[in-house]
């Protein structure tokens, strides 16, 4: 009996001498491992009084959440039941030193087979709010997506007051028809791709569609409360305005990091990005309901699905209102082409950047490197028609260069020394051809194709500059970076002034993103610090423009520290 209490005194002991150390340790070790599984399935769906089989993650649209805390670890098991091809990207998490995690097929993994499956291992480190996942492959992620609600640490509160509830709103598009038969026809014709029967809001179209009234989202809420509205692009191809009738909303996070509060009545939301913002209900009951609505944001020459959906956000009423007929009131949104509302709306992102969440931006820089982002052709192929610009193919590029993926993945090559014939580490820094970028375009619009990557030291502090071209018209990108945050110091029209501009640059407070939008005409800098080790791709989020090839990748080198360096990949990593 003595030796039982003995051994019992020596395991309590040694159970408190672990907490004691754990309490100690800093906050990315402090998490627990969250388990989820990811059934890749084909679900019917009806929408606008049409079902066909869709592709979901246990046959949810959206899909499933993903609830997390920082210092969490992540352990999704993602099992392909369905006929396509399919990989997942956790966007905008950091995955430091997971890259083997990252998900984009061809770049950072082998697809996940039918009947295959592989397990996504990742932390989330240093980041609270609001991120997304969806399928990196094709045009999957038009019903493979939810939200990643990252959470504070348990002794943390949030930067604002506590929200009496939290709401995800997940913005969308859906198709009455496959969208894989949709891109897959673009391709083969060279044309612009059919475009989506309608928005939706958490998966709903809405009252504004026709056969679509019962499919509306409502939202109910309480007189006097704060909710705090976790906001989702997570349509294919549209940047999206959104706002609630007679409601003002306070803006307090974005992509994930912190910012300085501000107020708006209507929020623009270029796909890929997410937006956390309180939602302050009336005192009263306002003897009215309100539609919250969203429309697409188009500077293009192309088509677009040019549509309205709406939410309801609806007043817990008294009994004595309970059957009367109250009137609904609607938003009034921006134009569809305006650009001056989207400038002046980005301009008021700020980094909190206070004691507990600074801004960390890289005040000197190491490299530096001018990127031109837009449309341009492809020559058709020989005895075809194509449906593209003067019967040529569309294309997309980044410096002039479109990025076609290989057929084994960017990662492992480098990984493992094997780069020759997959890809090539001379991407150009600058335009290879100079030439007035927003101004009168060049008579060739040829693009060229190339697997191009660029090497980074590890820690090496970027500048980059995106300058959009108005090559077949001036349009809006919004440019999403693998593995990394970066800060946007400075934004303009017309085209970059390396003599000028420089001088008005924010280094102070820039917000902080892993998505943003290089204006119609005009060029966004943006600075990060290469502390990532591993194949990072960069490119535009409108599916169209990354199926016709605006994409290219950075490869961040190891550092000299082991715990700065890429570990090998896991032994399920898929195989092509």
């Amino acid at each position: 009996m003595g030796d039982h209490r003995l051994s019992l005194f020596v395991t309590t002991s040694a159970l408190l001498l672990q907490l004691n150390v754990l309490l100690l340790l800093p906050e990315t070790t402090m998490g627990i491992t969250r388990h989820y599984t990811f059934n890749i399935v084909y679900k019917n769906i009806t929408r606008l009084c049409n079902t066909r089989s869709v592709v979901t993650v246990n046959g949810e649209l959206p899909g499933p959440r993903l609830v997390a805390r920082v210092g969490d670890r992540v352990v999704v098991k993602v099992v392909n039941h369905v006929s396509y091809n399919v990989s997942i990207h956790w966007h905008g998490v950091r995955q430091l030193r997971t890259c083997w995690a990252d998900g984009p097929a061809y770049v950072t993994q082998c697809p996940i087979k039918n009947g295959q499956s592989y397990t996504y291992n990742f932390t989330i480190t240093g980041q609270r709010g609001t991120l997304l996942w969806h399928a990196h492959i094709s045009w999957l992620r038009s019903s493979i997506y939810g939200p990643i609600i990252i959470l504070p640490s348990l002794n943390e509160s949030y930067p604002f007051e506590k929200p009496y509830k939290e709401v995800p709103i997940l913005l969308g598009e859906w198709f009455n028809v496959d969208p894989e038969a949709v891109i897959a026809q673009a391709l083969r014709t060279g044309g612009g791709p059919n475009v989506s029967d309608a928005y939706t809001i958490n998966g709903l179209p809405g009252p504004f569609y026709n056969c679509s009234s019962p499919d509306t989202f409502k939202l109910k809420v309480k007189p006097g409360k704060t909710y705090l509205l976790r906001l989702i692009n997570a349509a294919l191809n549209e940047e999206l305005f959104f706002s609630i009738a007679n409601h003002t909303l306070t803006v307090v996070e974005a992509d994930a990091v912190y910012v300085k509060p501000f107020d708006t009545d209507t929020l623009l939301i270029t796909p890929g990005q997410t937006t956390n913002v309180l939602l302050k209900t009336k005192p009263h009951f306002p003897n009215a309901t309100f539609l919250m609505a969203t429309r697409p944001y188009f500077t293009g020459r192309g088509t677009f699905d040019n549509t309205s959906t709406a939410g309801i956000l609806a007043y817990k009423r008294p009994s004595s209102v309970r059957h009367k007929k109250i009137p609904t009131f609607k938003p009034t949104l921006p134009p569809i082409n305006s650009t001056s509302f989207v400038a002046n709306f980005t301009r008021k992102f700020r980094s909190l950047n206070n004691r507990n969440f600074t801004a960390t931006v890289p005040q000197t820089v190491d490299r530096r490197f001018f990127f031109t982002v837009g449309l341009g052709t492809h020559p058709c192929d020989q005895n075809t028609t194509c449906q593209g610009p003067n019967g040529t193919k569309f294309a997309a590029s980044v410096n002039n260069i479109s990025f076609p993926l290989p057929t084994v993945p960017l990662l492992q090559s480098y990984f493992f020394g094997r780069s020759n014939g997959v890809f090539t580490s001379d991407f150009p820094q600058n335009p290879l051809v100079p030439f007035n970028y927003t101004g009168t375009p060049p008579n060739n619009t040829m693009v060229t194709n190339g697997t191009k990557a660029l090497v980074l030291k590890f820690n090496t502090s970027v500048e980059l500059v995106l300058q959009d071209t108005s090559i077949l018209g001036a349009e809006s990108h919004p440019l999403h970076l693998h593995g990394f945050n970066f800060f946007i110091v400075g934004q303009g029209f017309g085209n970059y002034d390396p003599n000028k501009d420089p001088k008005s640059f924010n280094l102070v407070d820039p917000v902080e993103r892993n998505t943003a939008g290089v204006p119609a005409g005009g060029w966004i800098a943006i600075r990060f610090l290469a502390d990532n080790p591993g194949v990072w791709l960069m490119h535009c989020h409108l599916d169209v423009h990354t199926s016709w090839g605006l994409r290219m990748a950075w490869v961040v080198l190891n550092g000299p520290q082991q715990n700065q360096k890429l570990p090998p990949p896991p032994s399920d990593l898929p195989q092509c």
